[in-house]
């Protein structure tokens, strides 16, 4: 339940803090005093769209902090707990900026949120119901919705839904996929084509490399081996080759190194330069005998050479890419081979997604039928006691003319409405009176209030247009809400105010150059005299306020 709000600097708040308690709360005082304020600010820190025209005028900022204690809101803290928000204690606490250029910013339990997630878990802890509430209940969206929300059923509609995003994703492949057939057959034989031509060319890695190497010592092979057979000769075999030049010299040098020991280190220079010398000749000896002078070998290389480059420039690629080109194009057409290309594959899955899908929508439907009819039931007992006696409130739910699967089922709901007896049922949108448009949403309202899991539920004057004995009907069913959750009324009616466990009193202060907000916890004194002022204006007597002390004293 709600536990402490702290308001800075909001609308005509300077600053306001208040202690929540469980139960019924109203919240009453002077027309304009600001009873809604409050109600607006619970609904900025949790996650309300908002503008700089909330900031009280001349401040910075407003700011709203609001404490939840979650022990018995297990949903909460498993969303908490999802996002690694989740503290030790069972508190939780929201907090939310405004600042007078209009800019927000959002924590939750100390961590910078968005407003995303701060409605997300805002659903999970308050239910607000506006004075204006009927006005959305004339929408069949909103009629759906809190059909879905009184049954309880969010697995279900989930499980309806997921359905629904497996079946459209099959079904606009299937219908692209039927769309192109013949652009993708032809595809198909082009890959086939195209493939079929390059494994023919059997590319390997590095073979136009290894091909323009080869090219290049075939189209010089005489001029190697003449280079090669030159070289041997010079360093090894003519008459003053290098190699004999350098035996004598070495052989002299031996003699010499007896006389003086210096000349070791050359000698060693000279042995070592004979012996590179002899391997240098014998591997240019051995290279011009091993050098190809085939004629047959050269023509087949720049054949080859020529096959590489001429399908090359027919994919308008470098030689070296052929190989990787392959390589997609085998990939793509693996692909377009594979169940999602083949149309009586994506058929028989497409037609198994719906059957899924309308397994799930009809259990859907069912729950929904269940769930109407006990809402019908208890709507229509609750307008009896709303002074519609005889009246009559039912939910019609159709099949969807639409065939298509729909991410919400297949219904189609409509609220109908009997105001007086004998009356048949109308839309609700037909109802023509006001104020039996106003109790009939209250009923509603009430009625889907006592499935709501949430901890708090908060009631915006929405007993306006009624009075008298309903009024004291109305305050004694949000009384029996709030035996087991926290219930927040803003009131005019003394027959619902004195009906509630705690009473707080809005009451707007001026000066000659400012309006502020204040809030009072009522005693039982106070709460008499706040009680006569509801009942008799501003002229307070004893007759009215024996009436008030005769009204709390019916609820204590």
């Amino acid at each position: 339940m709600l536990t402490y709000i702290h308001i800075r600097d909001f609308a005509i708040i300077t600053d306001l803090a208040l202690e929540l308690q469980a139960g019924m709360t109203a919240l009453t005082g002077e027309t304009g005093a600001g009873k809604s304020i409050l109600l607006d600010a619970i609904g900025l820190v949790l996650g309300d769209k908002t503008d700089a025209s909330s900031v009280r005028h001349g401040a910075e900022k407003a700011e709203v902090t609001l404490s939840v204690e979650i022990s018995h809101t297990p949903q909460a803290q498993q969303w908490l707990a999802e996002q690694d928000l989740l503290t030790e204690d069972d508190t939780c606490i929201l907090r939310r900026v405004v600042t007078h250029t209009g800019k927000s910013r959002a924590w939750i339990n100390g961590s910078p949120t968005t407003l995303t997630a701060l409605r997300e878990l805002g659903e999970q802890l308050v239910d607000i119901h506006g004075q204006h509430e009927h006005q959305s209940l004339m929408k069949r969206e909103m009629q759906r919705n809190l059909v879905d929300a009184y049954a309880g059923h969010e697995a279900l509609l989930k499980q309806t839904q997921e359905a629904y995003k497996q079946w459209k994703t099959l079904h606009e492949r299937y219908h692209a996929l039927s769309s192109q057939s013949s652009h993708f057959q032809e595809r198909l034989d082009l890959l086939n084509f195209q493939i079929q031509e390059l494994s023919d060319l059997a590319l390997a890695t590095d073979e136009i490399t290894q091909l323009d190497e080869e090219l290049n010592r075939l189209g010089h092979a005489e001029q190697l081996q003449a280079t090669a057979t030159q070289g041997y000769l010079q360093l090894y075999e003519t008459e003053g080759a290098v190699y004999s030049a350098l035996s004598q010299l070495s052989q002299e040098l031996t003699r010499q190194v007896r006389v003086d020991e210096a000349l070791v280190a050359p000698l060693e220079l000279i042995s070592s330069a004979q012996i590179q010398v002899q391997e240098a000749a014998w591997l240019l000896r051995d290279y011009a005998q091993a050098v190809d002078l085939d004629p047959a070998r050269l023509s087949t290389v720049e054949a080859r050479i020529a096959e590489i480059r001429n399908m090359a420039r027919k994919y308008r690629l470098e030689a070296e890419c052929l190989p990787e080109h392959l390589t997609r194009l085998q990939a793509e057409l693996s692909s377009l081979a594979s169940d999602d290309y083949d149309l009586d594959t994506l058929k028989s899955k497409l037609d198994a997604a719906q059957q899924t899908y309308q397994a799930a929508a009809q259990t859907l439907t069912k729950s929904r039928m269940q769930a109407a009819d006990q809402l019908s039931s208890g709507v229509s007992a609750a307008m009896q006691g709303l002074g519609m006696q005889g009246g009559q409130f039912h939910i019609q739910l159709n099949c969807l003319e639409d065939k298509h699967p729909q991410p919400q089922g297949m219904d189609q709901l409509e609220f109908l409405v009997s105001a007086n007896p004998g009356q048949p049922l109308k839309a609700l949108t037909k109802v023509a009176s006001g104020g039996e448009l106003s109790r009939i949403s209250l009923a509603i309202q009430m009625m889907a209030a006592q499935k709501m899991i949430l901890p708090a539920l908060i009631f915006d004057e929405v007993d306006t247009g009624i009075g008298g004995s309903i009024a004291e009907v109305v305050g004694t069913q949000l009384r029996s809400l709030g035996t087991n959750r926290q219930v927040l009324c803003v009131t005019h009616l003394p027959q619902v105010a004195s009906q509630a466990h705690h009473h707080y009193k809005v009451t707007k202060l001026k000066t000659s150059d400012s309006t502020q907000t204040g809030i009072i916890h009522l005693d039982h004194r106070a709460r008499v005299e706040e009680l006569a002022r509801m009942i008799g204006g501003t002229e307070i007597t004893l007759a009215t306020r024996a009436l008030a002390t005769e009204m709390l004293e019916r609820t204590e």
